[in-house]
């Protein structure tokens, strides 16, 4: 038995939890931990677990929802013959109450919450030098800052592949907002309208 404890949620939490699946039991009174080992074991006997591969306690969640102690376990990390999973759960339904997450939160919970897309931050390109480094430096300092994260890893990526300097400041300006960024189709009209592209010097 894992000396980690499961981790209490909220039922609310699950809300959040839209790029996510797992399997949701219900019903489970006494230690989550019994649990945990418990469902492991079936679930490696019927070989749905495949390699090896466990629900870990640490990942293994438990929150109340209608007077009830339900534990979640998600899908990430974990390496299983779904198929088999999707039997057993009916097969057991009655003695679990075994759902998907994907089914309970809209079913028992509202729905899952989306997450607005994150605002690209603003940043001017002028002012700074010619060094494309510097530039990509602080672009890269303000997308951590908003928390994206995965944009800003593919931005270095893309700008420390391209041996074009022009080409490389459009690049950023997809990530960040800049004075190179492209704008709305509204502002490009307006600007044919006075005869003059905004990208002339």
């Amino acid at each position: 038995m894992s000396d980690n404890v499961v981790k209490q949620i909220a039922a609310e939490d699950l809300r959040h939890m839209n790029n996510q699946e797992g399997l949701v039991l219900q019903g489970c009174g006494g230690p989550p931990q019994e649990w945990v080992d418990g469902i492991n074991n079936l679930l490696t006997e019927a070989g749905i677990l495949l390699d090896g591969s466990t629900f870990h306690t640490e990942n293994v969640t438990v929150f109340q929802h209608d007077d009830r102690t339900c534990l979640l376990f998600p899908f990430k990390d974990v390496k299983l013959d779904v198929d088999k999973l999707a039997m057993w759960r009916l097969q057991t339904h009655g003695q679990f109450g075994g759902t998907w997450l994907s089914d309970y939160v809209p079913n028992r919970l509202g729905g899952f919450i989306q997450t607005p897309p994150l605002q690209k931050p603003k940043m001017e390109l002028v002012g700074h030098d010619s060094n494309i480094f510097s530039i990509m430096g602080r672009a890269s300092f303000l997308l951590q800052m908003a928390g994206m994260n995965a944009e800003n890893k593919e931005m270095v990526d893309r700008v420390t592949s391209c041996k074009d300097y022009d080409k490389a400041l459009n690049i950023i300006s997809e990530y960040v907002d800049t004075e190179l960024s492209t704008p709305s189709i509204e502002p490009k009209k307006s600007q044919k309208k006075k005869g003059k592209s905004a990208y002339e010097r």
